[in-house]
């Protein structure tokens, strides 16, 4: 960028800050313009001018990257950067970062609360209470679905990244066999898991997480022909991302008892429609992509984000992705 003074712009601000962090970590490396969030026919005139641009999800795509001459640097505020098309960036020699392992210990923990939730129905429960169900019971207690014990059933997960790796040691924790499906070579050894097909987890597992990137290859990869292989009492938990699973056929898969639930932290249309067909399956559990977004991970996001680009402007090399 030369001598001259860094023009960052943030494209979509409040989804990684709606007030409770500030952006000082990048006003310390140049003159920073913030917008909570950008539509797709606004982005490339607020990257006018931009030298550098901090984006969370907003598409950045080969016809906006061109449309932007001084553009030399995109930080993704995330560890997925499939909203990026890189080889377009590699062609103008513009440098992508993203950041690894921030939110790992978040994702994990709600990874297994949305389990918690299908193996107890808590909610559901929590509101019978405040109906007055439970003052009306001739018994000390009631339930209205079964409750089940994760101890001894095997947890399969589908991605053995930091991700991956904290939820199989939570999962052992509560006892139960994992297995694994991952990219690299070897799982982690001290985990002693033992590593399988992807095909294998989704037939030998009761519970299938979700904890790998959205590429080429993952697209669709929970499809009818894997969920046809999963135990009818199994369920899937996806903490990654929408697009890994084909919403057409886990709607069927939930609808005609094909598998026993799901619980899902994202979607394939995010926003969604409010009439997406997932929304009427009472075996289903879906949280608004919040899994990332504790204060503690967010944090840690900014200031890796912000050393990232401090990077990038020292002639350094960090997280980069191209």
């Amino acid at each position: 960028m030369g001598d001259k003074t860094p023009q960052i712009v943030v494209v979509d601000g409040r989804a990684l800050n709606p007030g409770d962090l500030d952006w000082t970590p990048f006003e310390e490396l140049g003159q920073v313009e913030v917008f909570n969030e950008t539509d797709r026919g606004q982005v490339a005139a607020r990257l006018h001018g931009a030298t550098a641009v901090i984006s969370n999800k907003v598409v950045l795509d080969r016809d906006i990257i061109d449309s932007a001459p001084d553009l030399e640097y995109i930080g993704v505020t995330a560890t997925g950067y499939d909203v990026i098309d890189t080889a377009a960036a590699r062609e103008r020699g513009i440098a992508v970062t993203n950041v690894p392992d921030y939110g790992a210990d978040s994702v994990a923990q709600l990874t297994f609360a949305l389990l918690l939730e299908l193996m107890h129905r808590v909610g559901h429960h929590d509101a019978a209470v405040k109906q007055g169900r439970w003052s009306s019971q001739s018994s000390f207690c009631f339930w209205d679905y079964p409750q089940v014990e994760l101890a001894g059933r095997t947890l399969g997960i589908v991605g053995m990244g930091s991700i991956g790796r904290r939820v199989a040691q939570i999962g052992q924790a509560f006892g139960m066999k994992v297995i694994a499906s991952s990219r690299s070579p070897e799982c982690d050894p001290a985990l002693q898991i033992r590593r399988v097909s992807v095909d294998e987890v989704f037939a030998a597992a009761d519970v299938v997480s979700l904890h790998c990137p959205l590429t080429a290859e993952t697209s669709n990869l929970v499809n009818s022909e894997r969920l046809r292989k999963m135990k009818p009492s199994a369920v899937l938990i996806n903490t990654a991302r929408g697009g890994l699973v084909v919403s057409e056929d886990l709607d069927w898969a939930l609808r005609e008892g094909v598998i026993g639930g799901a619980a899902l932290d994202v979607l394939d249309q995010e926003p969604p429609p409010a009439d997406h067909r997932l929304f009427s399956r009472e075996n289903c559990v879906i949280t608004p992509h919040l899994a990332w977004a504790t204060v503690e991970a967010r944090r840690r996001l900014m200031a890796t984000a912000a050393e990232n680009l401090r990077s990038f402007l020292a002639g350094e090399r960090r997280n980069r992705v191209e």
